[in-house]
């Protein structure tokens, strides 16, 4: 679930969803749970996190991905994570800053 919130959040960023970022998010999800499951839970917590909590919680979902998944995992989520900044043709500075935080704590090196 992990995953999951960071795609959300990620989404949230520039304060718009774009109907191909919901397209990238459902990618994911048909590839990491290829059973049914409920995400009212989920999206309930994501959509009651202040703005000045996103930061925070995108960390500790970064930490606990990390910790969790295999380096395919990871380059995978990365992989999402660019497809969906990119999803609406502009990344936004805040987009930017999550990305690099996304792929600093991921230990990737980028050319």
């Amino acid at each position: 679930m992990a995953g999951y919130h960071i795609l959300m959040i990620l989404s949230a960023v520039d304060f718009r969803f774009h109907i191909e970022e919901e397209k990238i998010i459902r990618e994911f999800l048909f590839q990491e749970f290829p059973f049914r499951i409920n995400l009212d839970n989920e999206i309930a917590h994501i959509s009651n996190l202040r703005h000045d909590e996103w930061m925070p919680h995108f960390q500790k979902c970064i930490d606990d991905f990390h910790d969790d998944a295999t380096e395919e995992e990871r380059n995978s989520l990365l992989k999402f994570a660019l497809y969906l900044a990119k999803a609406d043709k502009v990344i936004t500075n805040e987009e930017n800053e999550y990305l690099q935080l996304l792929f600093n704590s991921f230990d990737v090196e980028r050319e």
